[in-house]
């Protein structure tokens, strides 16, 4: 057995160094967000991998956008999973808004009567939703022919002027990107707005499981990463179950349970039994909150890939 090493923080450390430091204790959280880092390393440096990227939870709001966006812009994602709430906050904030620091303690019934949507400790203002209301009347005009999910969603992301927004990157790139829920969400309500005012709108909500299952069939090697879990997690789960032989590296950083029986708190290993995840496969679950774990391990992968 290995030694557990104290870690060591020494001045002028860099983040890949304290995390390499964590990977020496071994253990517990610490040696989790390190082999996250190495396994996640290791999938952009396989070539043959097509890695898959599930978000959950409130991620813009906890002010992760630019991470989101930089792995996007870096070329080693191959399709993204996410919520129409993640979508929604980065459409807000594509068209001007911004969220505030709160408190958890607030007075809710005094944000609800001076315009703030709360999300523990971070304000959004309502406001944000006759903005959307406006965005959507102002491009829906042109769109008449059936599409999918994904091509609607670059279809937003085309009329997005800001280049700071997740839906504009994948639009840019080309990058697949899939939102099975996206009814769920003020972007599902806008729509849902559009067609009672009698506006055709036909987005095919089935036809992009055709896709991702197909660039996970098609692929010599898979891999994922889940910030969160959900519908995200679960959607890019079915592609790995119906690929050939399942994924060949897996991260997964959630602060759920496995206990409950849900998706969203199980460990990736249960995806051996479904076929999703090589019996052979580097993975490694990580119990953090995300706004904590997300930055260190992409930090120290920016760095080991001299991405700086």
């Amino acid at each position: 057995m290995k030694t557990i090493k104290h870690v060591d923080v020494k001045k002028r450390m860099y983040v890949n160094d304290l995390v390499k430091e964590m990977s020496q204790s071994g253990v517990f959280g610490a040696g989790r967000i390190a082999k996250a880092a190495d396994i996640i390393e290791d999938m952009f440096k396989d070539k043959e991998c097509k890695v898959f990227l599930g978000i959950a939870g409130a991620m813009v709001p906890g002010g992760m956008k630019n991470i989101i966006i930089d792995m996007l812009n870096s070329r080693y994602i191959d399709a993204i999973v996410t919520t129409g709430a993640t979508l929604t906050h980065d459409l807000a904030e594509a068209l001007g808004y911004k969220h505030y620091i709160g408190t958890a303690h607030a007075d809710d019934s005094e944000l609800h009567r001076k315009g703030f949507d709360r999300m523990y400790d971070s304000y959004m203002p309502n406001k944000v939703y006759e903005s959307l209301e406006k965005f959507f009347n102002s491009i829906l005009e042109n769109m008449h022919k059936k599409i999918n999910i994904k091509e609607f969603l670059w279809y937003i992301g085309k009329h997005v002027k800001s280049k700071d927004s997740i839906l504009r990157v994948c639009y840019e790139k080309q990058i697949p990107i899939f939102c099975p829920g996206i009814a769920d969400s003020g972007i599902g309500l806008m729509i849902w707005g559009n067609l009672v005012k009698g506006k055709k709108i036909d987005v095919n909500v089935f036809d992009d499981l055709k896709e991702i299952i197909d660039i996970a069939w098609t692929a010599k090697k898979r891999g994922f990463i889940y910030i969160g879990g959900g519908v995200p997690k679960n959607y890019i789960q079915q592609a790995m179950q119906f690929s050939k032989e399942g994924a060949d590296y897996g991260v997964q950083i959630t602060t759920d349970m496995p206990e409950y029986g849900g998706s969203s708190g199980a460990e990736l290993r249960e995806g051996i039994s479904w076929g999703k995840l090589k019996e052979n496969a580097k993975f490694v679950d990580v119990y953090c909150d995300a706004t904590i774990a997300l930055p260190l391990i992409y930090a120290a992968v920016k760095d080991r890939l001299k991405w700086f």
